[in-house]
């Protein structure tokens, strides 16, 4: 009886760390200069993390299904243009991690009214592909968000603060 009590509790245990094991990669953290700012380039994929120094990190990245053009409505798979901030995190994201993007601002929202439409929201940066996409085939497979590796979302999430700002061209 005591015997079979241990091996349930090594069991237990082990099953547990394993489990805690697979989480701690999830959530890393940033000890170096702050983020100042993010660039994204959207023609070239690449995102940038500025510190006050210079840029400190630059990642490839894949954007909304489609690309060219800044983002006006609701369902037209761009991404959008402009200067934003980072405003929200989502530790629980469908997409691994995200940090969310300010978009609309109060233009893009005046633009889609007046043509009696959303301009759509909720738009992050994110790990991914979704289920199904290989983004060896597929870069350009999101809503309009703007997507990086698992791992490099790990390292933007811990690096990115709210209210930095970002700069999105085309």
């Amino acid at each position: 009886m005591a015997t079979t009590r241990f091996a349930r509790r090594a069991m237990l245990l082990s099953g547990l760390a394993a489990f805690l094991s697979g989480c701690a990669g999830k959530f890393r953290s940033y000890d170096g200069p702050p983020v100042t700012r993010l660039r994204i380039y959207k023609e070239q994929r690449l995102l940038l993390l500025d510190g006050a120094d210079g840029v400190l990190k630059t990642y490839p990245i894949g954007l909304g299904f489609a690309p060219e053009g800044h983002k006006q409505f609701e369902g037209d798979g761009r991404t959008p243009e402009g200067s934003y901030l980072i405003d929200r995190r989502n530790p629980k994201s469908l997409f691994h991690l995200s940090i969310g993007i300010s978009y609309p601002n109060e233009a893009d929202i005046a633009f889609a009214e007046a043509l009696g439409r959303s301009p759509g929201k909720d738009i992050f940066i994110h790990g991914g592909p979704r289920p199904g996409v290989d983004p060896m085939n597929v870069r350009d497979w999101t809503a309009g968000c703007i997507s990086v590796s698992d791992r490099q979302i790990e390292e933007i999430y811990a690096m990115v603060r709210n209210g930095t700002p970002i700069d999105i061209y085309a």
